[in-house]
């Protein structure tokens, strides 16, 4: 009795579902109707339009590679020849570039370090704000200083000027 209220119980259905692949959709679509099987026409313009630029590309990449295994086989002859001399310029040249760059590295990483402690020092001291005010006094007073080394500069020219000529007019050379 128990093996009947057991079949009496309605049982959970499984689903399984299967996922169309994109290619058999085209299957799907055409059932009942009549469609052409072949390619569509701007698949067929796509390849008209391609072929020719595929093969311009690849006629241009094997003379580009015949070239270069023609240059190679005449320059080969020439840089084992000429390679006790090449061979020290080009790492000359080399360590050259290298000192140069790793000179600009280290000076950049230096000047950083040493900007990024001043800042750290300015704002530990509270000073950052006072530099700016300093600074600022020091250009204002610079400027007066210059327009005042101007005026008399052009005081002393104007007097030279003067003592240059005589009383009638005539030019005097001071010796």
């Amino acid at each position: 009795m128990a093996d009947v209220r057991h079949h009496d119980r309605i049982q959970p259905h499984q689903v399984q579902v299967h996922p169309q692949s994109r290619f058999d959709h085209h299957h799907q679509v055409g059932a009942g109707k009549n469609y052409q099987s072949g390619p569509s026409m701007s698949q067929v313009l796509a390849v008209l339009t391609l072929l020719p630029v595929g093969g311009t590309l690849l006629a241009l990449a094997g003379l580009t590679l015949t070239g270069t295994v023609m240059g190679l086989t005449v320059a080969t002859p020439l840089f084992l020849i000429f390679s006790p001399i090449l061979v020290p310029a080009t790492i000359a040249v080399a360590l050259a570039v290298a000192g140069f760059l790793f000179s600009g590295a280290f000076g950049l990483t230096g000047l950083s370090s040493l900007t990024y402690v001043f800042n750290r020092l300015r704002r530990a001291t509270g000073t950052e704000y006072l530099d700016l005010d300093t600074a600022k006094r020091h250009m204002q007073d610079m400027t007066g200083y210059i327009g005042q080394k101007t005026k008399e500069v052009g005081q002393k020219i104007e007097s030279k000027g003067h003592e240059g000529t005589g009383p009638t007019g005539t030019t005097r050379t001071i010796a």
